[in-house]
């Protein structure tokens, strides 16, 4: 097991000027961008857990690991010769941001073991007014970078207490319970359970799979990246950069299927479909895990070992959904009561409705939750209006379906620090983006998104909110993203210029 990092302070400095919420990806891209930009510049880093990593240190489950090309998910500016696999599992990620923090000498900078509990915003000062676990603080600008997929989202099932087994969820997986012998049901049909789920097939007596909608599956093109490989991007790191150039481009060309040209989607649903008949003989199971909706509209599965574990006779489908929990099993819909031992929750996160919305109150004293009303918006996926100096990573509207989500959140940080170096040259103590700015650009978006399979792939996914707008999906390339994001627009937002008089706007960008 790594040594974990140690907090750097009993209790944080009472004034910052830049605080980052989260050392995950995104929180690391913000702290690493904002110091090569200006390495005297201060900023603190506060992470609620005792390491960095985000959910690359929580999900741990067996067969975790990244579904996009690991030459692409990482760092531009920290690129690493030493994956073993073009699809790396999570304890290498892992060690990656762990020696991203020492390469770049970021330790310092991380005070480990401080969650927020609050963050407000005062007008008055024009600073933020901050709550964690170890003390309070005042910062001059906030980055909350706590990612989308953090919080686990256990669903509400009448039953569960009485349950006298044992449960968790898979990113907070339980590894002292041996389900070695057991009958275990796993409850959701993603992501992760298509990585674990083919990981304890073999340990566990019998299996029920809960599934709600069938996903599209096609193969994970993964290989072992062999040792004159890994000495070949050591020693010739344009080479690396080389081939994190094809895969970007050919992730990229994804889009033209996805959204500019949905009407070619059949082509890959016969794929998928081929790929579903080879790996499963059953007909009745085979005919039950075939989706209705076209491919992409929810997550796109890469898996090998997926489709032909549940094909096994030890495997039961039940696409009936869960309805309650007793004593010793759980409940379809159908009535019948499957005894298990164990319950496995593989049931996502709440990427419309993050935790942390609920911890930031913005000038009229609302929470950032309240303002959204089930409906995340922001402009350009980082500043909200109402909550001056914030910037949000991973915030709406930049999830990807086809690219890596690290490429977006260095985009981001390109941003706050065209946007702090505004601040610092023209004097500015608080940058308030307009509702106008923020109301055009997700009209734009939501006018981008109509006609992409992810808003009319005829399903329902976790990409659309409580009030049915799909807030999550960046809709077209991902370097149109970048583009945008470039260079901070101060036409775009209230600035406040650093006078005797706090209320001085500057009003020309």
């Amino acid at each position: 097991m790594n040594a974990t990092l140690p907090a750097r302070n009993a209790t944080l400095p009472e004034q910052l000027d830049v605080l980052v919420v989260g050392a995950g990806f995104a929180g690391l891209a913000a702290v690493a961008k904002i110091l090569a930009a200006d390495p005297s510049a201060d900023v603190t880093v506060i992470e609620r857990a005792a390491d960095v990593g985000g959910t690359w240190r929580d999900n741990t489950y067996p067969g975790c690991a990244c579904d996009v090309p690991t030459s692409l998910y990482s760092f531009s500016f920290a690129p690493s010769p030493k994956w073993s696999h073009t699809f790396a599992r999570q304890p290498e990620l892992f060690d990656y941001l762990r020696s991203v923090v020492d390469r770049l000498g970021l330790k310092d900078r991380i005070v480990t073991n401080c969650e927020l509990r609050s963050a407000t915003w005062d007008e008055v000062n024009k600073r933020w007014s901050v709550q964690t676990s170890q003390g309070s603080a005042s910062a001059r600008v906030l980055v909350a970078a706590t990612g989308a997929l953090s919080t686990p989202k256990i669903p509400d099932v009448p039953g569960i207490d009485t349950f006298a087994g044992t449960v968790f969820h898979s990113a907070t997986w339980n590894h002292e319970h041996d389900l070695t012998g057991e009958r275990v049901a796993v409850i959701g049909t993603g992501a992760s359970a298509v990585q674990f789920v083919p990981e304890i097939a073999d340990r566990a007596e019998r299996l029920t799979v809960f599934q709600r909608t069938p996903a599209w599956v096609i193969p994970r093109l993964d290989r072992t990246i062999g040792r004159l490989e890994r000495t070949l991007y050591e020693r010739i790191p344009l080479a690396h950069r080389a081939v994190r150039g094809v895969i970007y481009g050919y992730r990229e060309a994804y889009v033209t299927v996805l959204a500019d040209n949905p009407w070619m989607l059949p082509a890959v649903k016969v794929f998928a479909k081929s790929n579903l008949k080879r790996q499963v003989k059953n007909p009745v199971k085979r005919a039950a895990l075939t989706p209705d909706y076209a491919p992409g509209c929810k997550r796109l599965l890469l898996s090998n070992d997926w489709l032909p574990t549940l094909d096994r006779s030890d495997v039961d489908l039940v696409t009936s959904g869960l309805t309650s929990v007793t004593e010793n099993g759980v409940v379809d819909a159908s009535g019948r009561n499957h005894e298990v031992d164990t319950i496995i929750f593989a049931t996502g996160f709440t990427p419309t409705e993050p935790p942390v919305s609920h911890l930031l109150r913005g000038n009229d004293g609302r929470t950032l939750a309240e303002h959204w009303g089930g409906s995340p918006q922001a402009h350009l996926g980082t500043t909200v209006a109402g909550f001056p100096n914030l910037f949000l990573m991973y915030g709406p509207n930049t999830n990807l379906g086809h690219s890596s989500i690290v490429y977006m959140l260095e985009s981001q940080a390109n941003y706050v620090v065209s946007a702090l170096n505004e601040m610092k040259d023209r004097r500015i103590v608080a940058v308030e983006v307009n509702e106008s700015a923020q109301r055009q650009h997700n009209s734009w978006v939501d006018s981008a998104l109509d006609g992409t399979v992810w808003n009319a792939g005829g399903c329902s996914s976790w990409y659309l909110d409580a009030n049915g707008r799909n807030s999550t999906m960046w809709p077209t390339y991902t370097f149109r993203f970048r583009n945008k994001t470039r260079q901070f627009d101060a036409s775009n937002y209230r600035l406040v210029s650093d006078t005797l008089d706090s209320d001085n706007e500057v009003v020309s960008a």
